[in-house]
């Protein structure tokens, strides 16, 4: 090894620790993977503390005991989110077969104008019910599965809910905790890893908060003015949505032109989908990338690729905890370097000259 130039043993040592780094990277994502159930509410409800943290420590300070405060926060989230889905639901129930009659309509006029480009669309409309039918009776086998899955979603979303609220109640003891759990003279270290992790998710949850709130006010503007039913309720369910990047805004934006294809026409319904994509490129070209790259300290293009590699890992979970942990793992990285990295040396004193 000592016959090898200094260039290619420190090339050599790099080319260890990237290989190890991905070895235990690659384990720890199998068994993530294995042990999903419990691993993502325990993820999840980190998200959650990290988001409700502030609304805690203000009820707090407000004189209100811990538990109830971890306890009135829990119950505002869920009956925000509840809410917005009750409205939502409802409406589509309301405005389902008005949106089949829609999209038979919007089927003829097609075919009327562009003739036999038209008429497939026409038919797929007047047959809407059928073809559901059959979709149905070929989903039926797999009903089982679907209501696995179903209970298995809901189990983790009520054992999230509960971690949260202990999260929460709890926070202040966590780093005590953490130190009993570390050697005695890595007590410091991995308490300010830790601290410096939860910002880094901290600084995630925020700017995604303020991405929704910006997408839900824009849209919601939108469906006011083109007078589309439910319009309060479709920007909730959007600002629900945008915490999903990617699937939570397509499947809000479909909503909408699907609740407005109902209410308002076939144009109206252009006029928000027109609404919902300015929105949506207004956010994945600059709002997602300035304000995600200054809160969690981030380049745009790293949190762009980011959430393109969690989605190919773990699908929508991935893309829900792509960045956060990306953020946390380079939060640590950084506290890191600056304890560990080596000090500048001083400059050396010049001699003194013989006449001084």
């Amino acid at each position: 090894m000592h016959l090898l130039p200094l260039p290619v043993r420190r090339l050599a040592a790099w080319c260890g620790v990237v290989l190890l780094a991905s070895g235990v990277g690659y384990v720890g994502i199998l068994l993530c993977s294995e042990l999903r159930t419990a691993v993502t509410p325990v993820l999840l409800a980190l998200l959650g503390t990290a988001l409700l943290g502030p609304l805690h420590r203000r009820l707090v300070k407000a004189g209100v005991p811990r538990s109830a405060s971890a306890g009135l926060t829990c119950v505002a989230v869920v009956a925000v989110v509840g809410g917005a889905v009750y409205i939502v639901v409802a409406a589509l129930i309301e405005t389902g077969d008005q949106i089949v009659a829609s999209l038979k309509n919007a089927g003829q006029d097609l075919a009327g104008r562009f003739g036999a480009a038209g008429t497939s669309v026409d038919d797929l409309a007047s047959n809407a019910k059928e073809l559901l039918t059959k979709f149905g009776g070929t989903a039926a086998s797999n009903v089982i599965s679907g209501v696995s899955v179903v209970g298995e979603s809901i189990a983790v979303a009520v054992l999230a809910l509960f971690l949260v609220f202990f999260f929460l109640r709890d926070s202040h003891r966590a780093m005590g905790s953490l130190r009993s759990l570390a050697p005695r003279r890595a007590g410091d270290t991995l308490e300010a890893m830790a601290r410096r992790a939860f910002r880094a998710v901290e600084g995630f949850m925020r700017g995604t908060t303020f991405i929704a709130f910006i997408d839900a006010v824009c849209i919601t503007v939108g469906l006011l003015v083109l007078d589309v039913p439910g319009a309060v309720g479709l920007g909730a369910l959007v600002f629900v949505g945008a915490y999903i990047p990617y699937l939570g805004a397509f499947v809000s934006g479909a909503v909408a032109v699907l609740v407005a294809l109902a209410d308002r026409g076939a144009v109206i319904a252009l006029w928000v989908l027109g609404v919902v994509l300015a929105v949506q490129v207004l956010e994945g070209h600059v709002l997602q990338p300035v304000i995600q790259s200054r809160t969690v300290q981030m380049h745009p293009a790293v949190v762009m690729v980011t959430i393109t590699a969690g989605a190919s890992v773990a699908g929508v979970l991935g893309m829900l905890l792509a960045v956060p942990v990306t953020a946390a793992a380079f939060a640590v990285l950084h506290e890191l370097r600056e304890r560990y990295a080596p000090t500048a040396e001083p400059p050396a004193l010049s001699p003194e000259s013989p006449g001084s």
